[in-house]
């Protein structure tokens, strides 16, 4: 374990963590092109772990050396699917902290590797309890009773998570010329759908923010389901959740996600992760109730390679969402709507 400038390290956040944030906005202009909107997207996966969830890990972990909660000797725990995990095996990696990373049987192994590959020593939550997040929190809970020292980060409740994405808005607005009409975010932790909302609220700007959720997912009353993405939606409400934080809510199913993000591959060549293409085929369902030359942004939380084997696997799609068709060189549609 790397030790040596501890102390200057967490006062400093110098290195790879200030790489984290100021991410690209960037047009789309191809894949909406016959509708009357402007569309930027926030590429969370320019930031050097590679998600959206940089930012809450850096969040985290920052403000609890600055507030004394942790220190060199601390063990730091988290039930993470993927993304806030790795966010968190570099942070801690770079900070020189032991880091337990509590995963379940939807993680690819691709990202286990990745979190192995930073130092994280990794756990595997196969069995539902009653089911596979429950299972994971409640293993956090026993190594939290058995390691001294130890640290939860609690993305689902700690305020420093919502708190890491008032930047993530202060961005958007400083890259735009006007103030956005939409936000289309993912849910999950429900961090950036909260500290983007309270940025908003408190700068007392129009922007609409839509929550984009799973099919399956719990977060705003929807029945629980099997759900084949990794960190879209959740099957509990988390304790950051507020019922006012969205003006709307948008339900994308798996094949929505797979397709969508297909769709940003072929017609804008940008790679990204499942709940990318949920956000993307989110906007296509509210297409018809937005005015014209409305601004919206869609925040584009992760990278597309960690996806490989799902969502950019044409026998996985197969055996998984047979309603979804696979065409090699153009994007997935929806078997129903094929004719013949």
């Amino acid at each position: 374990m790397l030790t040596h400038g501890f102390t200057k390290l967490a006062r400093s956040h110098d290195g790879i963590v200030q790489l984290i944030g100021n991410t690209p906005l960037i047009p789309l202009r191809r894949i909406f092109a016959e509708h009357p909107i402007q569309l930027f997207a926030k590429l969370e996966m320019f930031n050097p772990g590679g998600s959206v969830k940089d930012r809450v890990a850096r969040s985290i972990i920052t403000k609890a050396l600055a507030e004394g909660r942790i220190d060199q000797a601390t063990t730091i725990i988290e039930s993470s699917s993927g993304n806030l995990g790795i966010g968190l095996a570099q942070v801690c990696r770079y900070f020189g902290l032991r880091f337990i990373c509590i995963v379940d049987s939807r993680t690819t192994n691709q990202n286990i590797q990745i979190l192995r590959a930073y130092g994280a020593e990794v756990e595997i939550i196969t069995q539902p309890d009653p089911d596979l997040l429950t299972a994971r929190i409640k293993r956090v809970h026993a190594l939290q009773a058995s390691i001294p020292n130890s640290f939860w980060c609690n993305q689902y409740a700690n305020l420093h998570n919502p708190m890491a994405h008032y930047a993530t808005m202060s961005e958007i607005l400083a890259s735009l010329p006007n103030v956005p009409d939409y936000l289309f975010c993912a849910t999950s932790s429900c961090g950036t759908l909260r500290g983007c909302a309270e940025y908003i609220r408190e700068q007392g700007l129009a922007t609409k923010v839509i929550a984009v959720d799973a099919l399956g997912s719990v977060i705003f009353g929807g029945q629980p389901g099997q759900r084949l993405i990794p960190g879209h939606g959740a099957s509990r409400i988390p304790e950051l959740f507020q019922p006012d934080l969205a003006a709307g809510v948008v339900y994308v199913s798996d094949a929505d996600c797979v397709a969508g993000c297909h769709s940003l591959l072929d017609q804008e060549a940008i790679f990204a992760g499942g709940s990318s293409g949920g956000v993307i085929r989110a906007i296509a369902q509210m297409l018809p109730s937005m005015p014209a030359n409305a601004t919206c942004v869609a925040i584009l939380c992760d990278r597309g390679e960690r996806y490989l084997d799902t969502v950019f696997n044409h026998a996985w799609i197969d055996q998984h969402l047979p309603s979804v068709l696979i065409n090699q060189s153009q994007p997935l549609i929806e078997r129903e709507n094929v004719v013949g």
